[in-house]
């Protein structure tokens, strides 16, 4: 038999479509943004930029910054009854309220 054919962006055609008034570059304010261990973060994908990007099944979680690696970030999401630790990049989280 032959391996199933799945890669992480896989059945993502709608979940990760942007509205076409939000298309195009994005902006280097989203880009540069900074976060501080201990805030409260969404994930929130850009899919213009495939690079540190979480899993979809995490979008619009909201989730703790526990420590930067390198220019992502880790931060903690709860997953039903579980902790997870995800590695994201700025672009693909929003500052939470």
């Amino acid at each position: 038999m032959v391996t199933r054919a799945g890669g992480f962006r896989c059945k993502t055609r709608h979940a990760l479509r942007k509205v076409p008034r939000m298309s195009g570059k994005v902006s280097v304010t989203r880009l540069l943004q900074q976060f501080e261990i201990g805030d409260s973060v969404t994930i929130n994908p850009e899919p213009t930029i495939h690079n540190g990007m979480p899993h979809p099944r995490y979008k619009n979680r909201t989730g703790v910054v526990m420590a930067k690696r390198g220019s992502a970030y880790v931060v903690r999401v709860r997953d039903g009854n579980t902790t997870k630790t995800l590695i994201a990049a700025a672009v693909h989280l929003r500052r939470s309220t």
